[in-house]
C-alpha cells in the first residue's frame, strides 16, 4: 500500500473538477459500491490505494435489530424532492441547456461544502485525473506552488521552481493571485483557482498578481514541468546544504543521494531547507525520517474513534552532524511532521518563521464513477503528541526573510545566511 500525504498545490497540479452521470431521481445511488480509497494530509495527499466495498461497510454500520446507526440524510423523501426541484428546472427554467452532469456535480459539491471544512471536497473525474497526474511528478502548468490564505480568501504563489515558467516571468512567493484570465479568484476554492491555471501545453494564461497592494498582470506559457525535489550543495566549511521542495515518491531515494554526496563530500553539518514545503507523501517523509531520525516515534495519527497508527524509526541512520533547518509559513504538512519531529527530539535547531499548521488528515473514497470525495477524517500528532493544527511549529531563531533584499541583491538570502552562522559555530563547538 503507498501512502501519500498532503502536498499542498502545484499550480499545475491538481484540478478537481466534473465526472457526471445521467440524471434520475436517485441519480447519486449508484455511485457508492467499489471505492479506491486514496488518504490525504493537507491539500497534497496521504495516497493509499485499496479496493473498499463500501455497500458491506454501511452494512457495517446496521445494529442488530436492522437501524442504521447514524441515520442517512439520504432518505426517501429528501430524493424525492430532488426530482422533484429537477421535474421543476425542466417544466420552468427558461432555457433549454441544462447541464444535467453539472447539475448532480453542483448537488454533490454542494453536500460536502455543507460540512464547513475547508479541506473537504467533491472531485469530479477530471479532476480526480488530475491529482493522479500530480503526484506522479508531471505537470503541464506554469510551475508554482499555490497555497489558500484563508484569512483573506485569496490563493497565493508559496514557491516556484528553478526554470519554470512562472519564474521567467517573475511570479514570485507570496504573491496573492487576484485574477486568471481577467476572472477574479475570490471566494473560489485552491483547487477552482489550480484548475483555472492549468491547462494545454504551449497554451497562455493572463495572471493577475496582487503584490505590496499593487496589481500586476502577467502572461505566462503553460508548458510540461517535471519537479525536481531535491537540491543539493557542498559550501565552506563542510556545510552540507539540502533543499526539499515536497515529499514524492521520488524524493526518497534523491534524499538519500543528496545525503551520501554531503557524506562523500567531507559534511561537518547540515542545512535542511523546508521552507515553502507543501507537503506531499506520508511514506515518503516517513522513510526520510528514518534516514535521519533517532528511535522512536516520527509521528502518529488518530482518528474521532480513537484509532491509532503510529510511524516509527529505529535510529539505526541517526544524523551525526549539527543540523538547521529552515522553515516558513508555507512550510506544511509532511515538511511539518518532519521539522516537528526533528524539534521534539531537540537533534536541530528551527530556523524562520512559524510554519502553516496543518495537522489533520483527509481521506479521499473514488467512488464508482471515477469521482471522489475528500474528507478531514483525523489528527496527527509530533512525537511528543503535540498537534500543530492551526498553530504551527515556532522556530528555535525567529529570523524574517527579507524578499526586498533578495530581489535587488543577486538573490540574497537572509535566512541561509543566517543558517550558515549558527551552522559554523556549532561545528566549531563540536
Amino acid at each position: 500500500m503507498k501512502e501519500n500525504l498532503d502536498r499542498s498545490h502545484y499550480d499545475n497540479n491538481y484540478s478537481h473538477g466534473p465526472g457526471r452521470s445521467s440524471g434520475g431521481k436517485h441519480f447519486g445511488l449508484g455511485l457508492l459500491t467499489g471505492v479506491l480509497v486514496a488518504l490525504f494530509l493537507m491539500g497534497g495527499i496521504y495516497v493509499a490505494v485499496q479496493f473498499v466495498n463500501l455497500a458491506g461497510a454501511m452494512r457495517g454500520n446496521q445494529q442488530a435489530g436492522g437501524e442504521e446507526k447514524n441515520q442517512s440524510a439520504a432518505t426517501d423523501q429528501l430524493l424525492q424532492k430532488m426530482g422533484v426541484v429537477e421535474e421543476i428546472i425542466d417544466r420552468y427554467f427558461y432555457r433549454e441547456d441544462v447541464d444535467k452532469q453539472a447539475m448532480m456535480e453542483g448537488a454533490l459539491e454542494g453536500m460536502v461544502a455543507s460540512l464547513g471544512d475547508i479541506y473537504s471536497e467533491y472531485y469530479t473525474v477530471e479532476e480526480l485525473s488530475a491529482l493522479i497526474s500530480d503526484i506522479q511528478g508531471i505537470y503541464y502548468g506554469i510551475g508554482a506552488y499555490v497555497s489558500m490564505d484563508t484569512t483573506v480568501g485569496l490563493a497565493k504563489i508559496s514557491g516556484t521552481i528553478e526554470g519554470a515558467p512562472a519564474e521567467e516571468v517573475d511570479i514570485r512567493e507570496n504573491d496573492y493571485i487576484y485574477a486568471i484570465d481577467g476572472n477574479e479568484t475570490y471566494g473560489k476554492t485552491l483547487d477552482e483557482v489550480v484548475s483555472e491555471i492549468k491547462g494545454p501545453e504551449g497554451s497562455k494564461v493572463t495572471i493577475t498578481l496582487l503584490r505590496s497592494g499593487e496589481y500586476l498582470d502577467v502572461e505566462v506559457e503553460r508548458r510540461l514541468v517535471e519537479a525536481p525535489t531535491v537540491n543539493y550543495e557542498m559550501h565552506d566549511g563542510g556545510i552540507a546544504y539540502i533543499q526539499i521542495t515536497e515529499f514524492s515518491e521520488v524524493t526518497v531515494d534523491q534524499f538519500a543521494a543528496a545525503l551520501t554526496s554531503a557524506r562523500e563530500d567531507g559534511m561537518k553539518g547540515l542545512i535542511l531547507d523546508l521552507r515553502s514545503n507543501p507537503g506531499g507523501s506520508l511514506n515518503a517523509v516517513v522513510e526520510i525520517g528514518k534516514q535521519i531520525l533517532p528511535k522512536g516515534l516520527i509521528v502518529y495519527t488518530e482518528d474521532k474513534n480513537g484509532k491509532r497508527l503510529e510511524y516509527s524509526s529505529d535510529g539505526k541512520k541517526k544524523l551525526d552532524v549539527p543540523l538547521v533547518v529552515l522553515i516558513n509559513g508555507n512550510s506544511a504538512s509532511a515538511s511539518e511532521i518532519l521539522a516537528g519531529a526533528i524539534k521534539d527530539y531537540e537533534m536541530g535547531t528551527l530556523l524562520g518563521t512559524t510554519t502553516y499548521g496543518k495537522g489533520v488528515v483527509q481521506q479521499a473514497i473514488s467512488l464508482s464513477d471515477g469521482s471522489a470525495v475528500k474528507l478531514t477524517i483525523s489528527t496527527y500528532y509530533t512525537p511528543k503528541g503535540i498537534s500543530i493544527h492551526g498553530t504551527g511549529i515556532e522556530p528555535d531563531e525567529e529570523c524574517i526573510f527579507d524578499g526586498e533584499r533578495y530581489y535587488s541583491e543577486e538573490q540574497y538570502d537572509n535566512q541561509l545566511e543566517r543558517a550558515k552562522e549558527l551552522m559554523s559555530e556549532m561545528i566549531a563547538e563540536n
